[in-house]
């Protein structure tokens, strides 16, 4: 059985950690969590690792996404507060030059198929900076966010992939979960990661059901309703049906 990888998610917003909901930034709020203050990310973010235990940390740069700004110098100060975790940034990269930016972080760039509007731009990429890139397969109510080449042609998907449905998450939606099987069953050797939906343990589970090898979440956190006992039961749960 393939391991699987709850990964917590950190969406930044004119310098605060605001509360994603379906998808529409303009109307992201700072956000309200036990966790700590939203002007606080790396307080929020050392709690965040610490209820999921996960090496890594997804961060969304959304004024960067957006174009009218970056998070670049608060991004550096979260490498440097958590040195042993791997930072997944996604900033709305659409070429090398945004990419060679970043790079002095030592982060993995997640690139999202919404901020691509060519697939020769991904292709630039990938021959840039080869498998050191995660893919965002962007998806909303109406559909892909995209190159439709990105979402149809599985020779140009990298190792690792994050199946992103964008209108599902902070909500009271559910996981896509036909939607993330059809990229699971045709992502071959990748590693796929749900995004968008996961509220509790039972969706966890589904989740990793359909094959997929990890899920980003945040709301769920921040809530309480996935907590450490809740993810220590979901790995149980999958050592058990190892056995």
């Amino acid at each position: 059985m393939n391991d699987f990888t709850i990964i917590p998610a950190l969406d930044l917003k004119g310098g605060a950690v605001v509360h994603a909901r379906g998808g529409t930034r303009s109307d992201y709020q700072p956000i309200d969590t036990p966790l700590g203050s939203a002007d606080d990310p790396i307080a929020i973010a050392r709690a965040l690792v610490a209820i999921t235990g996960s090496p890594v940390l997804y961060v969304a740069d959304l004024d960067a996404i957006e174009g009218i700004g970056n998070h670049f110098e608060l991004c550096r100060d979260l490498a440097s507060a958590l040195p042993r975790h791997d930072l997944w940034i996604d900033a709305g990269f659409s070429n090398v030059t945004d990419c060679a930016f970043w790079l002095p972080l030592g982060a993995t760039l997640v690139i999202g198929s919404e901020s691509l509007r060519f697939v020769e731009q991904w292709q630039e990429l990938r021959a840039a900076f080869g498998t050191s890139l995660v893919l965002s397969l962007d998806f909303a109510a109406d559909g892909s966010r995209g190159p439709s080449a990105l979402f149809a042609e599985t020779a140009y998907w990298p190792d690792r992939l994050i199946a992103m449905s964008l209108d599902r998450v902070g909500g009271t939606g559910r996981p896509d979960l036909e939607r993330l099987k059809d990229v699971v069953e045709r992502s071959g050797s990748c590693a796929v990661h749900a995004a968008g939906g996961v509220r509790s343990g039972a969706d966890l589970d589904a989740i990793a059901a359909t094959g997929a090898t990890g899920a980003l979440i945040a709301s769920a956190l921040h809530q309480g309703a996935i907590d450490e006992k809740e993810i220590a039961a979901f790995h149980g749960r999958r050592r058990s049906q190892s056995d």
